[in-house]
């Protein structure tokens, strides 16, 4: 007889010594606890069950599963879910950005104003990639800003990127006024960045291979691990050799870059810009991020969650908006789904320490 030599060996031989049903169950049940985005998927699933069972069966009053509705559902999780992955990414690493809404309208703005106003106009198909590149340029050096200002002058980002995103809310207006800007690439950019493939956004597509990207990054990359590591403990990342400021300047300009790319997108899909198109949407990321099981203290959370957080912010937007239900119940569900995901990721760490 083997003696088990920890308590997961104990639990494991419990499990295995259970009849085949119920040994699935505490699989899947161990699993929802321990990953941070088990009680997401289970959620989203089940919200997804709901949802297609209730389109089937009311087809007219509930458009659910319309091609449309699907459709225009999928075009609008590209914007909010590419900017949520670099908030994520950086809220494990124990920090947060509130500028990148700010950001988002500053870049694309500025891309767009570049793209129709310098070499040759929008009309020629080099001047949106140079008005793209230098936008996602200056998303990563405010990111960078950010960074320095929060780790040289030990203030919290929370008070730092406040300050930064009345700067840029300010300085889009200052740039270019207070009306859209109009955006209308020519092909290859129109293609790539507003197209279709096989009926699929090409900006949702974005979203998922930046999704791919970020998740390697994370979990099969070294730096991931000084993200987790910083966010967790950052004395324990010291002691091994790790530099926090460096690796919290690495995740703000990711931040930063991203929420630029996450600008050009949406400009990209509805051929214009607001200067205050960006407006809240810092915090619906950081909604989606911690809906997703991102841990507010940092070194917690995973790419798989923000994606799946992302999803289940637009999925309920598209069932109060199928129900003709006010503009404030979103925020309300939204806000509800806030509290209840703290409480539960409190709950895991708890439980995790234990």
């Amino acid at each position: 007889m083997s003696i088990p030599r920890s308590a997961d060996d104990a639990v494991a031989n419990g499990v295995a010594a259970l009849p085949g049903w119920r040994a699935v169950g505490q699989r899947l049940r161990a699993a929802v606890r321990t990953r941070p985005a088990g009680g997401i998927a289970v959620l989203f699933v089940l919200l997804q069950f709901a949802c297609i069972v209730a389109g089937l069966a009311f087809p007219d009053q509930f458009r659910y599963l319309n091609p449309a509705n699907v459709r225009v559902t999928v075009m609008s999780v590209a914007p909010l879910g590419i900017m949520s992955l670099g908030v994520g990414m950086l809220m494990i690493a124990g920090e947060f950005d509130l500028s990148v809404g700010a950001l988002y309208s500053f870049c694309a703005v500025f891309a767009a104003t570049f793209a129709n106003n310098h070499f040759g106009g929008i009309e020629e198909p080099l001047s949106p990639f140079i008005g793209m590149s230098l936008a996602i340029g200056i998303g990563v050096a405010a990111g960078v800003v950010n960074g320095a200002v929060t780790i040289w002058f030990g203030i919290p980002s929370f008070i730092t990127t406040l300050g930064t995103m009345l700067l840029w809310n300010g300085g889009v207006l200052l740039y270019s006024g207070p009306s859209a800007v109009d955006f209308l690439p020519t092909s290859p950019f129109a293609t790539l960045f507003g197209g279709q493939v096989w009926l699929v956004d090409a900006g949702f597509l974005w979203f998922l291979f930046l999704a791919v990207i970020c998740s390697f990054l994370l979990h099969h990359h070294k730096l991931g691990n000084h993200f987790y590591a910083v966010g967790g403990n950052r004395q324990a990342a010291v002691a091994i050799g790790i530099n926090p400021a460096k690796v919290k300047l690495i995740a703000f300009a990711i931040t930063g870059g991203l929420a630029a790319f996450s600008g050009i997108i949406a400009m990209t899909r509805v051929s214009s810009v607001q200067p205050g198109g960006g407006e809240g949407m810092e915090l619906r990321s950081i909604a989606a991020c911690v809906i997703g099981g991102m841990a507010l203290m940092g070194g917690r959370g995973s790419i798989v969650g923000v994606v799946l957080g992302t999803a289940l912010v637009f999925t309920i937007n598209d069932v109060l908006l199928l129900l003709r239900a006010p503009g404030f119940y979103f925020d309300m569900f939204v806000g509800g789904l806030i509290i209840v995901a703290v409480i539960l990721n409190h709950g895991i760490r708890r439980r995790s320490w234990a």
